[in-house]
C-alpha cells in the first residue's frame, strides 16, 4: 500500500531532513585522505543522537551501522570499516534520521582529495541525474518518467544504470511501497500522487550495469570493480513541481568542491 502523506507529516519529515543534511556535513568535514570510514560513522551517530533523532539504518534488518560507506567499486550498503580513505578515491555515504516518527533518507558521493578526470564527470553526471529525475516527481506524470530520466541522462553520456537496486517511498517506515527504479520508460508505470514521498536514488556506474553481492549478505559493488556513484534526496510528489525534503546545501558549504554545487 501506498501511503499518502499530510502537510503536517510533511513537515515532520522536513525537520527530520534537516537535521539529517546537518549529519551529512559534520560527515563531509574529514572525508579526506588518511580518516578511517568507522570514524565517519560515529561522528555521524553522535551528532543525529545530539539532536535528538536515531540512525535510521542502524539496526534495520541488522545493520551495523549509522551510515553505509562505499568506497570506489562498492555501488551501496558498504560497511564502515578500519579503511582509510586515499587521494583518488571516491566514497558514497547513505544516511537515514528518524525524527519525530518519521524518516528522511539522502546520499551524497564524495571525492577523496584529486580523483582522475573520468571518475569526477561520473560523480558529476551522477548528481545531474538526480535532478533529472527529480524533475519528474509531479502529480499526474507515471514512475516510469522518473526512471527514463534518469536512465536516458546517463546513458546518453556512456554510463550504465543498476538494475537490482532502486529508490523507494519512506515515511514513518524507512521503507515503503512504491519502489523508484533509475530506468524505464515514459509514460510506464504507477500514477504519481500529489503527497507520495519518495527516495529518489540514482545508482550509476562507470563500466558495465551488472553488479554482485560480496559475502556478508550487504555490500553491493560493480561485478567489473569499476566505481560507481550514489546520490539521493527525498522528494515530495506535487502539482506542477516537485519539493525535495532533504538538502545538500549544508554540505557544499563545508566542501571545497564546486564542481559538484552544480545542480543540472
Amino acid at each position: 500500500m501506498i501511503y499518502l502523506k499530510t502537510e503536517e507529516e510533511i513537515d515532520l519529515i522536513k525537520e527530520s531532513a534537516q537535521v539529517l543534511g546537518k549529519a551529512h556535513a559534520e560527515v563531509a568535514q574529514w572525508v579526506k585522505p588518511g580518516v578511517a570510514t568507522r570514524k565517519l560513522d560515529a561522528i555521524a551517530e553522535d551528532y543525529i543522537r545530539d539532536f535528538g533523532g536515531t540512525p535510521s539504518f542502524k539496526g534495520f534488518n541488522n545493520f551495523p551501522a549509522s551510515l553505509c560507506i562505499s568506497v570506489n567499486e562498492v555501488v551501496v550498503h558498504g560497511f564502515p570499516s578500519g579503511y582509510v580513505l586515499k587521494e583518488g578515491d571516491i566514497v558514497s555515504i547513505d544516511c537515514g534520521v528518524k525524527l519525530n516518527g518519521f524518516h528522511s533518507d539522502s546520499a551524497y558521493t564524495y571525492p577523496v582529495g584529486e580523483v582522475a578526470g573520468d571518475v569526477m564527470k561520473l560523480l558529476i553526471a551522477t548528481k545531474k541525474s538526480l535532478y533529472k529525475g527529480i524533475e519528474q516527481a509531479v502529480d499526474g506524470l507515471r514512475m516510469g518518467d522518473i526512471g527514463h530520466a534518469i536512465q536516458s541522462f546517463v546513458e546518453d553520456r556512456g554510463y550504465t544504470v543498476v538494475r537490482e537496486l532502486v529508490g523507494h517511498g519512506l515515511g514513518r517506515s524507512l521503507h515503503e511501497s512504491p519502489e523508484v527504479p533509475n530506468y524505464g520508460k515514459r509514460g510506464k508505470g504507477i500514477r504519481l500522487k500529489e503527497g507520495m514521498v519518495l527516495a529518489i536514488e540514482p545508482m550509476i556506474n562507470l563500466g558495465v550495469k551488472s553488479v554482485i553481492q560480496e559475502r556478508d549478505g550487504w555490500t553491493i559493488r560493480t561485478s567489473d570493480r569499476k566505481y560507481s556513484a550514489h546520490f539521493e534526496h527525498t522528494v515530495v510528489v506535487r502539482k506542477g513541481k516537485p519539493e525535495i525534503l532533504t538538502t545538500f546545501d549544508y554540505i557544499e558549504k563545508v566542501t571545497a568542491n564546486t564542481s559538484l554545487m552544480v545542480e543540472a
